[in-house]
């Protein structure tokens, strides 16, 4: 069996999803979830280009103790020294340095002819190596590029000190074949090969990202590039979830294994989407509320008498718990405290004293609360220190019409503030009215419902995003009721949008 290293990128090409902008200590936050997943190099971020996100991915190096933490960098003397600068608490740092390397990024974005490009990514790569003892380069567009070209540019880093060299399908325009010639013959033909990782980092354009990635794997390429959910640039990165669980279900066939520890992907997969707002399809394969569910009376039949009639997966292999139990009213601290435990949330005994009273606040409203239910309350976990919480709603509606909304917000250590607002349906008028209220001029740019369990009792989550002044952030709800849902996700919003400043403001002062 041959180990795969997984390389994170979800808060680096991940974050790169239109939309999703992550502060600080959420990357963190998703950081430590991955480092519990073991994964082998989370990459943290592109410290030079802001200043949130050279915080970002220095806080991860400082608490991040088993993987290696990766920065990115372009061949630029700025980027590295930034990137450096970045990783300095690092137990274990990585700079990733790239390039292109096709004809057409060369022509019309670079503008630089191929030895110009080889030269400056020497420089680079040594540069780098000054500071960190692993060092990636990235010879990006490599699918489309020449052959010989990739091969002088890849063999030219090697010998500068490359510890890892990186073959990107950067457009997704790969099919499987050939992206597995391909690393066959850089495995083949490139000198100084065996003394590096081989890497590959692929898009989802064509839908083959995985397959192409797999491909790879298969021909001789040692670390897969991925992201959570498989988000990313345009239609995606290669996602992790799918390459994990390939491995793991056919590992023996392919001959290939990672040290993740799969159990944690279901809980890491909810988190990524809450944060950053975008919701996982539901037939999405590993992840998806759908992948383990089964509508078909001959599905049901076959799975009731034997599971491997229609799973080649067990839910609890990627952390979806098979049991439905069911708490309810009269449920007690220590039952609640067991299931939480199970699914796999260990809280602080603040914490879930909180979530024991949120819960028991359900129970008021929902008569069975199930593992979606309590999984729903445990990820949404409101901040104590959001600007801006709901105190009341009211929405009047009439079929066809227009609708108005009336809001009582309440920012800490303040006086409630209450507005109204009409809107073209009940939402836009929540939307509108919270938006007066907070002061920020927020534009709902995307919105998703979906029911959290089974039943007309069921909770409704809400995944939004919206656009406040030049930036787009996410948010997320869970209620009964899904106007108070829908009015939690956008206040939500408008709190990451608020921290957002906040923070600007911060660093404009220091």
């Amino acid at each position: 069996m041959r180990r795969i290293a997984i390389f994170d990128t979800t808060l680096r090409d991940g974050e790169q999803t239109p939309g999703v902008n992550l502060l600080p200590a959420e990357k963190l936050e998703i950081a430590t979830q991955l480092e519990e997943l073991g994964v082998d190099v989370i990459e943290a971020g592109f410290p030079n280009s802001s200043t949130s996100d050279f915080e970002a991915v220095r806080g991860i190096a400082a608490e991040v103790s088993a993987a290696t933490v990766a920065a990115l960098a372009r061949t630029k003397e700025d980027d590295i020294v930034r990137a450096a600068a970045a990783l300095e608490r690092a137990r274990r740092p990585r700079i990733h340095v790239f390039t292109s390397s096709s004809a057409v990024h060369l022509q019309h974005m670079l503008r630089k002819s191929a030895d110009e490009v080889i030269e400056q990514s020497i420089a680079a790569v040594r540069l780098a190596r000054h500071y960190v003892d692993d060092v990636e380069f990235s010879a990006q567009d490599a699918m489309r590029s020449d052959p010989a070209l990739v091969h002088r540019i890849l063999e030219a880093a090697i010998e500068a000190g490359a510890t890892v060299v990186n073959v990107p399908d950067t457009v997704g325009y790969a099919i499987p074949y050939e992206f597995g010639a391909l690393i066959r013959n850089i495995r083949e033909t490139v000198r100084g090969i065996d003394r590096v990782t081989v890497s590959v980092h692929c898009h989802n354009d064509l839908g083959l990202a995985t397959a192409n990635t797999l491909a790879g794997l298969m021909a001789g390429a040692d670390q897969a590039e991925v992201a959570l959910n498989g988000i990313g640039e345009r239609a995606g990165n290669t996602a992790l979830e799918e390459v994990a669980m390939v491995i793991a279900t056919r590992g023996a066939a392919l001959g290939l294994e990672t040290g993740l520890c799969t159990a944690a992907i279901g809980p890491v997969s909810r988190l990524v989407s809450r944060l950053t707002g975008v919701p996982v399809q539901p037939n999405k394969a590993i992840v998806g509320r759908n992948a383990f569910e089964h509508e078909s009376g001959i599905h049901q039949d076959g799975v009731l008498k034997e599971r491997t009639t229609y799973e080649i997966m067990r839910p609890e292999d990627v952390g979806v718990n098979p049991n439905t139990l069911v708490l309810g009213k009269h449920s007690g601290r220590h039952a609640f405290r067991v299931r939480l435990e199970a699914l796999g949330y260990a809280l602080k005994d603040s914490a879930q004293e909180e979530l024991f009273h949120r819960f028991k606040d359900l129970t008021g409203r929902k008569k069975d609360v199930t593992d979606d239910d309590i999984r729903a309350l445990a990820e949404e976990r409101p901040g104590g220190d959001d600007a801006f919480q709901l105190e009341t709603f009211h929405v009047s509606s009439i079929g066809g019409g227009q609708a108005t909304a009336t809001v009582t917000i309440r920012r800490p250590g303040s006086e409630p503030v209450r507005e109204a607002a009409a809107g073209d349906g009940p939402v836009d008028a929540l939307c509108q009215a919270l938006s007066r209220a907070a002061g920020m001029s927020g534009t709902l740019v995307q919105y998703a419902l979906h029911s959290v369990s089974a039943g007309s009792d069921a909770q409704g989550e809400v995944s939004c995003q919206v656009r406040v002044q030049d930036r787009v952030v996410g948010g997320h709800g869970v209620s009964t009721d899904v106007l108070e849902a829908s009015a939690l996700a956008y206040l939500a919003a408008l709190n990451r949008s608020h921290r957002w400043m906040a923070q600007e403001s911060l660093t404009e002062v220091g």
